[in-house]
């Protein structure tokens, strides 16, 4: 009986057994621990990327309407509206107990500033709501609602909006560390399970050319997939099961890996598509309740006429305002969204303000983001005209120049002193405050969506008016999409 195969020979050699054996544990130890050092990287980023993606999900349960519903409330509460539900101290409390909880789960310095500032602020502006509930006097009640309450919802929600965008950098930050490093150890996998194949076919070359041939296409194959070729090919065919299973497992795994890629891709478009639109500008709801107070004026006067003129351009005005849900229009779009807004305010403040728009035809076509002049305008209107409180004019023009196109928004309004211009420049490079947000929100987009070459520039004098300088490329729909 032949039984060498399963013991030491008479004169001492090992069996064949025993060198399959000795191979097994010469292949079997390093990608054990491989796999060990993959396993225990892999579950400490995901132990880091669960803890990261509870403090975004907690924090999103931060009601988005916060600012509009406190404010309105409040506003009830001071006229002393049929419509008060009395002090909105559970929003205000609901924002506190979130902005707790994520103190106690947060790590990253800058996320944890931002949500102690918004926890701050809560007992702060709960102390003012208290302050109004004991004020009597009804002009002072509206100066504390203007000053107090107003401002601190408005730094609430931007906080909470500054820690959800530190906690999805820091997410995304980590994302691209697991990437990275998931690739240099697939590379070492690659290289050390190489070596292992090269020793085990020079040990197995006396076995069969059944099993050697299969490997050696086997391992041309992981080169080629190393060096970047993640096209999907035909399984290498071999008589042994075993290896054909391995040739059909490389080539399913090329494929997940190839739909793994394009799909990350796709990930990474909608997530600056998603941080674009954070950005997105927001219309002043006053801007609303103020226009729907003048139509109404204007009815009761008997000017009907009036009326049904500024209900039609508030119409259009929210109707370029949609834009169709998109977040890029063209400046003829944007030119018309102005006019409207401009037009209502010429309605309002008819003793106070005149405008100009120039924008000339062959620049219409070209794009731009989304309310992008609105806010300048806006600005020009209540930090400049409204300010010096005479007459003023707003002139919005638009030239090409050095192969680009620059839009000024000016007013001869109040201007700024010299050491408020360097404020204001400075605050739009900042990373946060609420400094200058309507401007900082443009600027930002502008750069996101065309790059640092763009973006805003401010000058003025005071009492001579304020000039707001925006620079965007000659770059239309069709580009922008290629």
């Amino acid at each position: 009986m032949k039984t060498g195969l399963h013991r030491k020979t008479k004169n001492g050699k090992i069996t064949m057994q025993a060198k399959l054996w000795k191979m097994i544990l010469i292949v079997s130890v390093p990608l054990m621990i491989m796999i060990i050092v993959i396993a225990s990287i892999g579950i400490g980023y995901a132990l880091q990327y669960k803890a990261i993606l509870n403090n975004v999900t907690m924090a999103s349960e931060f009601n988005q309407n916060f600012k509009d519903d406190v404010d309105l409330k409040m506003y009830y509460y001071v006229i002393d509206s049929q419509l008060s539900e009395g002090l909105p101290l559970k929003e205000v409390q609901s924002a506190e107990m979130i902005a707790r909880k994520l103190t106690e789960t947060t790590t990253k310095k800058e996320s944890l500033r931002a949500i102690n500032s918004v926890l701050n602020l809560c007992h702060n502006l709960q102390d003012k709501m208290e302050k109004i509930a004991e004020t009597k006097e009804y002009n002072s009640r509206e100066e504390q609602l203007v000053n107090n309450i107003y401002i601190l919802t408005d730094m609430i929600q931007e906080y909470m909006y500054t820690y959800l965008y530190y906690e999805a950098a820091h997410l995304d930050a980590l994302q691209k560390t697991m990437i990275r490093n998931m690739i240099v150890l697939m590379t070492v996998s690659v290289v050390l399970s190489a070596i292992l194949l090269i020793f085990l076919l020079r040990k197995s070359r006396k076995l069969s050319n059944k099993i050697i041939n299969p490997i050696d296409k086997i391992c041309e194959r992981l080169v080629a997939i190393g060096k970047g070729d993640l096209l999907v090919c035909e399984p290498i065919q071999a008589d042994v099961r075993e290896v054909q299973l391995l040739t059909d497992g490389i080539e399913t795994m090329v494929g997940q890996l190839r739909r793994l890629i394009e799909k990350t891709a796709e990930q990474e478009k909608q997530r600056r598509r998603t941080e674009l639109a954070l950005l997105q500008a927001q219309i002043n709801p006053h801007f609303l309740y103020n226009t729907l107070d003048t139509i109404i004026w204007l009815i009761e006067s008997g000017e009907i006429p009036e009326a049904v003129t500024m209900v039609s351009t508030l119409s259009n005005f929210f109707r370029s305002s949609l834009s169709r849900g998109k977040n890029v229009i063209t400046l003829a779009e944007e030119e018309q969204h102005i006019r409207s807004y401009l037009e209502i305010q010429k309605m309002r403040y008819r003793d106070l303000m005149e405008y100009e728009i120039d924008i000339p035809d062959h620049l219409k076509f070209y794009i731009l983001p989304k309310l992008t002049l609105q806010p300048l305008v806006e600005n020009a209107l209540y930090h400049g005209i409204k300010n010096r409180r005479r007459k003023g004019c707003i002139r919005v023009t638009g030239r090409e120049r050095n192969g680009c196109i620059q839009l000024e928004v000016a007013d001869d309004g109040a201007g700024m002193t010299p050491e408020r211009l360097e404020e204001v420049r400075a605050s739009l490079e900042e990373a946060g405050g609420i400094e200058s947000f309507g401007l900082k929100a443009v600027h930002r987009r502008i750069r996101i969506l065309f790059g640092a070459d763009y973006g805003l520039a401010l000058e003025s004098e005071p009492d001579a008016g304020t000039k707001v300088i925006v620079t965007i490329p000659m770059q239309t729909a069709e580009e922008s999409a290629s």
